[in-house]
């Protein structure tokens, strides 16, 4: 037939009577009627129909599921080292190797510098003084489903690694 298309049916519920077509892949939690897929993959990343019949009428939901790899934990690594006049300049780049849609933000973890780690995105540069040994900028991977930090010591820029 032109233009059909195929379902598979997770759970059916006639009469009070709910039948789980799936039972090693999904949970149907009767509490609040919600379907818990079990153990996601990015083979269940598609269109799903939730349809309610009572009589001649039929209520149709679509949900679209999309399925997120979780950040994996970054790494700081320093792009450019300068010292000069007691103070030292970096260009700190934070990476994560895995997730998806991942995003990233630099702070401040220290006692009192004014949040000169404080950024948005890969790359953070910082300038401080070597007499300042509290400065620890902290990255954070993140994305909808995880995050993960990083930290770098202020004491890492007198010697070089």
């Amino acid at each position: 037939m032109e233009g059909s298309q195929k379902k598979t049916i997770l759970l059916k519920i006639s009469g009070g009577n709910a039948t789980e077509y799936e039972r090693e892949r999904m949970r149907f939690h009767r509490g609040n009627f919600s379907l818990e897929i079990l153990n996601t993959s990015r083979d269940d990343e598609r269109l799903y129909e939730y349809s309610v019949s009572k009589g001649p009428e039929e209520e149709l939901w679509q949900i679209q599921l999309q399925v997120f790899e979780p950040v994996a934990d970054p790494s700081i690594l320093i792009l450019h080292r300068e010292l000069s006049n007691g103070s030292c300049s970096l260009s700190l780049l934070c990476t994560s190797e895995r997730g998806d849609e991942v995003s990233y933000s630099w702070d401040s973890r220290d006692n009192g510098t004014g949040g000169i780690c404080s950024g948005n995105g890969r790359v953070l540069n910082v300038s401080y003084s070597l007499r300042n040994a509290g400065v620890r900028c902290v990255c954070t991977a993140r994305n909808r489903v995880s995050s993960r930090h990083a930290a770098f010591d202020s004491s890492q820029c007198g010697s070089e690694q």
